[in-house]
């Protein structure tokens, strides 16, 4: 497995350097869009056993699931299956995690749920246009814009999707009364309930064996890596389980002729038709255009493609920072572009990067994205022989597996480790939290403008060091730009100008790494201020490129010296000290000296 590893991260370490340095066409440029170049040449028949078991894994996880978030997404059953199978094949080619497995999310389903109404045409269009965005964005190198979204607005809007989706579940388990005109309120049935529990029970005990599994050795006796084996196939199919056995107590209770549980019920059988996206809806009030069905998706034409990125690239990165290797952040909005793209064309709505079924994958020890053929392959066969079982599935099985699904994403740990490090991130991460629940698109445009404007405010008020000593000492922590130029002047102002007698002063410069027009003209101020006065300003560490913006700006009284010891001894009026600049400091043969 180590050599797959290698040879995955090899077809990123081209990188965009050989890139711009050669043609579109040449072997690195191509290994670069076609990942599976790296590692399809090297593979072995130890890669073939491993990807086989892990992609057998996923998709016995990936089956249930996907029944399962199609009643999210408030879809019939057959398109959480249609949703499943199209990303496995695609990232095959594309992809360049070993671990990640695109297809139905438990976030994914709300938003879609959110913004298409509960219909299919809707959904399937939103992903064909949601694929043509995240296309765009991998192809003119955007994916840089999903660093503008903090961890704080990622955690509050998958807590407040959590919560959602969790409470929304509870739903299953009450029905209407028949005779709705004497009984309008719901009851709850108690099969549904009951079962639901006992399905969330037994895919928590299933979970916990899993995760307290002992290691296994080859010198243990052959019995015992026999039910290490057995243990592990059950509880990495537990969701497959739990709804076999779920179905199979509501198929014992229909031959009675009594039925405790709501159940799936009939799901359409066969393949998807490959067609094209609906770029218009016929009703009984007439037909809905292409323009129409896009004003009705309204924010949803932004939030589901970038959420999808988000979700998909964040599972990308923590699997491959935990196995050691690299991932392409581009290649992987391609990736999921053309999946969306693609997926359309078979009644898909959007998908991303599963985190939970990645998680799956990558403990079966998958070694290349060859194991999501095998899921696809599963997928596809369950579509063409099982649907007709699909019937007795009681609706309160798929509820639990979601609940068990998406637990694990409401992060309780976050509130107490931003409480210790730094309390103000909290901001965004509530703000984001609780808007979601009225509107997800306004919820993380808030905390993203909470978190943009946090870090404007860093830039254009940096902190600064104060030494006092003989020669006053002021060092900007951060870097200077023209917001902060202001708040710096004031700062020198109010220490060494204002008080009596005014004070020299030097400006340690070693975190300033560019400077800006503006900074220039308030430094240039400042040098007169200070002339005005009878003292001295001086500059120490500044950075090459800096120190040529503040040369070719020819800055009356411009004083620079290597070190603070100098700069100091300088402003004295210590013998021995005088401002220079090293010529090996800046490659330009014109400046060799400048006196004070």
């Amino acid at each position: 497995m180590p050599s797959s590893v290698t040879a995955l991260g090899q077809a990123r370490s081209s990188g965009p350097r050989m890139a711009s340095n050669a043609c579109c066409c040449c072997p690195a440029a191509v290994q670069r869009r076609l990942p599976i170049l790296a590692w399809l040449p090297s593979y072995s028949p130890q890669w073939l056993k491993m990807d086989f078991i892990a992609g057998l894994s996923v998709g016995l996880t990936a089956i249930p699931q996907a029944l399962a978030y199609a009643e999210v997404a408030g879809l019939p059953p057959q398109y959480g299956l249609y949703s499943a199978f199209t990303g496995c094949f695609v990232y095959f080619f594309l992809g360049t995690s070993r671990d990640v497995t695109l297809g139905p999310t438990a976030i994914m389903s709300l938003l879609v749920s959110f913004y298409t109404f509960h219909e299919p045409a809707y959904a399937v269009l939103l992903a064909f246009l949601s694929g043509c965005i995240q296309l765009a964005m991998g192809v003119l190198h955007l994916g840089f814009l999903l660093d503008f979204i903090s961890c704080p607005v990622i955690s509050g809007f998958t807590s407040a999707a959590t919560v959602t989706i969790g409470f929304g579940q509870i739903k299953v388990g009450t029905v209407p009364t028949q005779d709705t005109a004497l009984r309008p309120l719901p009851v709850r049935r108690v099969g549904d309930a009951v079962l639901g529990l006992v399905c969330m029970l037994l895919l928590l005990v299933l979970k916990l064996m899993r995760d307290h599994m002992p290691p296994v050795h080859p010198e243990m006796p052959l019995g015992v890596r026999l039910s290490h084996g057995l243990v592990w196939s059950a509880s990495t199919a537990r969701n497959a389980l739990v709804v076999s056995f779920a179905a199979l107590v509501a198929y014992s209770f229909e031959v009675t002729g009594y039925q405790p549980f709501i159940l799936t019920g009939e799901t359409a059988e066969g393949l998807p038709p490959v067609r094209t996206p609906p770029f218009s809806v016929t009703t009984a009030n007439g037909t809905i255009s292409f323009t129409e069905m896009v004003q009705d998706m309204g924010a949803g034409l932004a939030v589901v493609p970038l959420v999808g990125l988000l979700e998909s690239v964040a599972v990308a990165k923590a699997f491959a920072s935990q196995n050691n290797y690299r991932i392409d952040a581009n290649q992987e909005l391609l990736a999921i572009g053309l999946t969306n793209v693609l997926g359309s064309f078979v009644s898909s709505y959007p998908v991303t990067g599963s985190f939970g079924r990645t998680a799956v994958n990558a403990q079966s020890g998958v070694c290349t994205p060859a194991g999501g053929l095998v899921t696809g392959v599963l997928v596809l066969l369950s579509l063409d022989y099982l649907t007709s079982l699909f019937y007795y599935i009681p609706k309160s099985a798929l509820a639990a597996v979601i609940i068990m699904a998406v637990a694990p994403l409401f992060d309780t740990k976050i509130f107490r480790t931003l409480w210790r490090v730094k309390r103000l991130d909290l901001l965004p991460l509530c703000v984001t939290f609780l808007l979601c629940f009225w509107e997800v698109q306004y919820g993380i445009l808030a905390g993203a403008l909470v978190s943009l404007l946090m870090l404007l405010h860093s830039a254009a008020r940096p902190e600064t060091k104060v030494s006092e000593g003989p020669v006053l000492v002021l060092q900007p922590a951060s870097g200077l730009s023209f917001p902060a130029m202001e708040a710096l002047r004031e700062e020198i102002l109010s220490r060494a100008l204002e008080v009596s007698p005014p004070r020299c002063l030097v400006l340690e410069c070693t975190y300033v790494c560019s400077i800006d027009y503006t900074v220039v003209l308030g430094l240039g101020e400042l040098l007169q201020d200070f002339q005005k006065q009878g003292v001295a300003l001086a500059f120490v560490g500044l950075q090459v490129p800096v120190l040529r913006v503040l040369l070719s700006a020819d800055l009356k009284g411009f004083q620079y010296f290597s070190t603070l010891e100098e700069a100091e001894k300088h402003l004295r009026q210590e013998p021995g000290a005088q401002p220079y600049i090293r010529e090996d400091a800046v490659p330009d043969p014109r400046v060799t000296l400048l006196k004070a």
